[in-house]
């Protein structure tokens, strides 16, 4: 896969320094990445079942930032590729899978130009906690539609543009509770579930589910809900 800079990608600098200054942080599980080590089975449990077991199959995590899904994929049994811009975070990533043993080929490059290079390709596309900070997430959608293969389950995972997502994500997160480095998300960037919906059948995905979920920062528990109002993930398919 070819490599791109920020110049040229659908990329935001800022937001790729903001990350890669956070790197050495991506696997203390009790530090500012722990809810993403909370929420990650949840997520990775809700992939397998719409995938009908990942074991064995090919996939790939856009914006695998340290690999944490990544990881979780490739212990599951599936045939792994990572791919992010944030050259420090996929450092950390790397040297992760070789202190764990674990099989995961890091890319750095962005979706756009794995999808001019690998269409068709992978049964599992997974984009989690990414679209809110890249400029055009639409062009991302339409890239991941491009690597599925016909059939291939499709997970997106962002936070809504609504007051309560405001107040939970980026008040309370990064600046009463602690939870998030403080910047960590533009509340211009988040997405609503029917501009993402609307992104991916754009792209020619099917909607299979949409669902809230709901994190309690107290116990560090994740569940699934109807309401998605903050946190909420998209599973598509790509028609065969």
């Amino acid at each position: 896969m070819s490599t791109q800079t920020a110049a040229n990608a659908n990329a935001d600098a800022a937001e790729l320094a903001k990350f890669s200054a956070l790197a050495s942080q991506w696997w203390d599980v009790n530090g500012k990445f722990r809810p993403l080590h909370d929420i990650n089975p949840l997520r990775l449990a809700l992939i397998d079942e719409h995938a009908g077991g990942v074991k064995g199959k090919r996939a790939i995590d856009v914006g695998c930032g340290g690999g944490i899904a990544s990881e979780g994929l490739a212990r599951m049994g599936a045939q792994v590729t990572g791919i992010d811009m944030a050259t420090k975070a996929l450092a950390v990533a790397k040297l992760h899978a070789l202190e764990t043993n674990t099989v995961v080929d890091y890319r750095e490059t962005t979706a756009e130009a794995a999808a001019l290079e690998h269409a068709g390709t992978f049964d599992v596309v997974s984009c989690l906690e990414m679209l809110e900070h890249v400029p055009d997430p639409a062009s991302v959608v339409r890239a991941c539609a491009t690597l599925a293969k016909p059939g291939a389950t499709l997970a997106f995972s962002t936070i809504s543009r609504t007051p309560k997502a405001y107040a939970m994500a980026v008040l309370g997160a990064e600046y009463v509770l602690g939870l998030l480095p403080k910047g960590t998300h533009d509340y211009a960037k988040f997405i609503k579930p029917s501009e993402l919906v609307g992104f991916a059948r754009e792209a020619g995905l099917e909607l299979v589910d949409l669902r809230g979920m709901d994190y309690s920062p107290f116990t560090h528990r994740a569940k699934w809900i109807d309401d998605t109002a903050v946190n909420y993930i998209v599973v598509c398919r790509k028609p065969k």
